[in-house]
């Protein structure tokens, strides 16, 4: 086999372990999250959320970007991975200490005390993820997808699933979270090196510092414009509003972005490592990036407006009525999920094309013009940030995937088919979903209205919320959820021509066997 083969071929099983691991995370991660609202409210939530902030800037200051250069530098060395191991455990430690030691003022922005130790725990986690990161990009680099999501799932199966929930249950609150995330930062760390082990032996100069240290302040530049851009609708909630908005702003946020971000997490690095070994061959990079764009369009658009149409439901059944006010940010965010997946798998382009400065430089405009409108809006509440929010996501994904496009030449002729099939395919599953949405309520009024007064009589009242949550959200959501899917699968299995050639060479890439039987 030739080299490009294998490079093909290990790619095309990174992105297969990647969507699998993904599925299974996204699975664990809603259950364990759905407990855990229940049993701790948007409150206690609220206040972890406002920690949480204030930890992943604090992560992209420790990580600072040299550990990515892992994956960028074509000829690694021994010298690279012990340049990059010192440096981020020094930066780690310097951040985790200064996080520490300023705590206190990160509670008073908040205007709230209770964030002040919470920082303080968190702040370890700063060191934790520091030196994480050298071992995790080697499994990168060497596209070992499989294994980083056996780590990822085993690591939050135990932080979340054995420590975090018993601790909630027993009134731990707030702290069941901090406990769930330090733990599941500490075996990360722990499996990472099992898998990968490399050399800890300190090295602060070697001649290949500079290179190295050029692409660390790029990162260092690119990720802290995308975490303002990420978190700065949580900042100012917190600052405006208070802990139970945030936790309720959080909640909707997650569960439209964590199967974006597991997905993204794991398929944006294969990208960019595969598309490092093509950066002589654009060519090669336009072949993988168009089928990218077309199934961005083609096949995730309709699945997320269908989320979106089903959030009230989802949330009212799932989470109860204490957490209704979420669904709204669900659905309004759902919508700009597909934007959020064009724009992480573009910016892999613009590192392999020589133009890895420009993620930061054009999305500069977009953090300012998006910090104003939080700074003046945010107190009007949680619905209209979440339109700036979505609205921010929707220009970023229009910015960047034009300068990845331009770099690669290609142009709206070969995109507008891509966005008419998944207008089209998007409209018709619309249409179902809304159709059984309707079906559900009809059902569940004409079953449940007459008879829920004689269920609640001789029902304790413990039970009360069950019952409403069933007759009320239940059939609707399974009636939208159900007919909505029906619909697209019936396209995919009968229809696979609207997809188009982009979308269907995709597919078979990945389930060789699967579109002969369509197309019989």
């Amino acid at each position: 086999m030739t080299g490009k083969g294998s490079i093909n071929k290990q790619s095309v099983s990174a992105v297969k372990w990647s969507a699998l691991g993904s599925i299974a995370q996204y699975g664990l991660s809603l259950a364990a999250q759905i407990i855990l609202a229940r049993l701790l409210g948007p409150e206690n939530y609220g206040l972890f959320a406002m920690g949480l902030i204030v930890l992943t800037f604090s992560n992209f200051l420790s990580n600072f970007g040299f550990a990515w250069g892992l994956i960028q530098i074509q000829d690694l060395k021994i010298e690279d991975i012990r340049f990059a191991f010192t440096w981020q455990l020094i930066s780690g430690s310097l951040v985790a200490v200064l996080l520490y030691v300023f705590a206190p003022e990160v509670a008073d922005y908040f205007n709230e005390p209770r964030v002040d130790p919470i920082v303080r725990w968190l702040s370890l986690a700063c060191i934790i993820s520091a030196i994480t990161a050298p071992a995790s990009n080697l499994l990168r680099r060497n596209l070992d997808f499989r294994w980083i999501n056996i780590i990822q799932i085993i690591s939050y199966s135990i932080g979340y699933l054995v420590i975090g929930i018993p601790l909630a249950y027993y009134g731990a609150g707030v702290w069941s979270l901090v406990a769930a995330w330090l733990v599941q930062a500490l075996l990360t760390l722990i499996l990472s090196f099992i898998r990968h082990p490399h050399s800890i032996k300190p090295l602060f100069w070697y001649d290949g510092a500079k290179a190295m240290s050029g692409v660390g302040s790029t990162v260092f530049i690119t990720n802290l414009c995308n975490w303002a851009l990420d978190n700065l609708d949580r900042i100012f909630l917190g600052r405006f509003l208070d802990s139970n908005a945030v936790g309720l702003y959080s909640v909707g946020y997650n569960l439209a972005t964590t199967p974006n971000k597991l997905l993204t997490g794991a398929l944006q690095p294969a990208f960019l490592t595969a598309g490092a070994r093509f950066q002589s061959e654009p060519e090669r990079l336009r072949y993988v990036f168009l089928p990218v764009l077309a199934s961005v369009c083609v096949l995730i658009t309709p699945l997320f407006v269908l989320f979106a149409i089903i959030a009230d439901d989802l949330v009212g059944f799932l989470y109860g009525e204490a957490w209704q006010s979420t669904a709204v940010v669900l659905a309004i965010l759902a919508l700009s999920m597909p934007a959020f997946i064009m724009w992480a798998m573009s910016t892999p382009i613009l590192w392999n094309t020589q133009g890895k400065h420009l993620e930061s430089l054009l999305q500069l405009p977009i953090l300012m013009f998006s910090g104003w409108a939080l700074y003046v809006f945010a107190k009007q509440g949680v619905l209209v940030v979440a339109l700036i929010a979505a609205a921010t996501l929707g220009v970023r994904s229009l910015v960047i995937t034009t300068a990845a496009c331009r770099r690669l030449k290609i142009g709206l002729q070969h995109l507008l088919p891509f966005f008419a099939r998944g207008w089209a395919l998007t409209l018709l599953v619309a249409y179902g979903t809304f159709a059984g949405v309707e079906l559900g309520e009809f059902a569940s009024s004409a079953y449940f209205g007459g008879q829920l007064a004689m269920m609640v009589d001789g029902i304790a009242h413990v039970k009360l919320d069950l019952i409403v949550r069933i007759s009320q959200h239940l059939l609707p959501l399974m009636g939208g959820a159900f007919l909505g899917s029906g619909v697209f699968v019936l396209v995919l299995v009968r229809f696979p021509r609207l997809l188009g050639n982009q979308v269907l060479g995709m597919l078979a890439r990945f389930s060789p066997r699967f579109i002969p039987k369509m197309q019989g």
